[in-house]
C-alpha cells in the first residue's frame, strides 16, 4: 500500500482517483496540477497542490505518484509530466482492474492505467505510461510501446508490436504480425492490415445517412 499523489485535475484524475480508492491497496493523498492550470487548493476534498511545490509538501521518499492525464497532442503531455515527476524522485504507480483478465507473465512498466473488462493473453508486454481503457483485446505476444493509449473495444491481434505514443480509437482492429510504428494514430473503426508508418493517421470509413427515413426500413 502506498500513498499515492494524482497528478492531474478532470475527469482521468477522477476516474483514477475512482478505481485507486475503490479497487487498489493505494490511498490517494492529494492532487497536484502545473500552476497555470489551478483552479482552487481542493479537489475531490482533497489537497490541490502546484506542481512546483509538490516535493516539499508531499515528498517523494513518503509518497508515490501517478499521472492521470489523456491522450492530448499524441500523449506528448502525460510523457512529459510522467518524465518531470520521475526527475523529481517519484515512483510511479500503476494500476490494473481486478476486472481484467490479465494472462501475461511480463512485468508491465509504471504509470499504467489498465481498466475492466481488458483481456490480456500470455507472452503481452507493456511498457510504461500506458492506457489501456475498458473491454480491448490484447492478442498473445504483442508488445504494446511506453506512452500510448487504448481506447475501448480495441482488437489487437496476435504479434503486433505499437510503438511509443500512438494512439488506438474506439473499436479499431489491428490484424495480426504487424508494426504499428511510433505516434501512429489509428482512429475510431479503422482496420488496419499493414504495417504503418511513423507519426501516420489512419481512419476507417464514416457511416453515411442513408436517404430514406427509419419509417420506410423493414427490421
Amino acid at each position: 500500500m502506498a500513498d499515492v499523489v494524482v497528478f492531474g485535475g478532470g475527469d482521468v484524475a477522477r476516474l483514477a482517483d475512482h478505481y485507486l480508492t475503490h479497487d487498489s491497496a493505494h490511498h490517494v493523498a492529494a492532487f497536484t496540477v502545473d500552476r497555470p492550470y489551478l483552479s482552487g487548493d481542493r479537489f475531490l476534498e482533497r489537497p490541490l497542490v502546484p506542481f512546483d511545490e509538490i516535493v516539499r509538501r508531499f515528498p517523494p521518499d513518503r509518497f508515490e505518484m501517478f499521472v492521470a492525464l489523456s491522450y492530448a497532442k499524441m500523449n506528448a503531455i502525460r510523457a512529459e509530466r510522467y518524465a518531470a515527476a520521475k526527475t523529481l524522485g517519484y515512483r510511479l504507480v500503476s494500476y490494473v482492474s481486478s476486472r481484467c483478465t490479465f494472462l501475461t507473465k511480463n512485468p508491465i512498466g509504471d504509470n499504467c492505467f489498465i481498466l475492466e473488462d481488458n483481456t490480456v493473453q500470455p507472452f503481452v508486454s507493456i511498457g510504461s505510461n500506458v492506457t489501456l481503457w475498458s473491454g480491448n483485446h490484447v492478442g498473445h505476444d504483442s508488445i504494446i510501446g511506453d506512452h500510448c493509449f487504448i481506447a475501448s473495444h480495441v482488437v489487437i491481434s496476435g504479434h503486433v508490436s505499437i510503438g511509443e505514443r500512438s494512439f488506438i480509437g474506439v473499436n479499431a482492429t489491428l490484424r495480426d504480425s504487424i508494426t504499428i510504428a511510433p505516434q501512429t494514430l489509428v482512429g475510431a473503426g479503422a482496420l488496419v492490415m499493414k504495417n504503418t508508418v511513423a507519426k501516420g493517421v489512419y481512419i476507417g470509413e464514416r457511416a453515411k445517412r442513408f436517404r430514406r427515413s427509419s419509417d420506410d426500413v423493414d427490421l
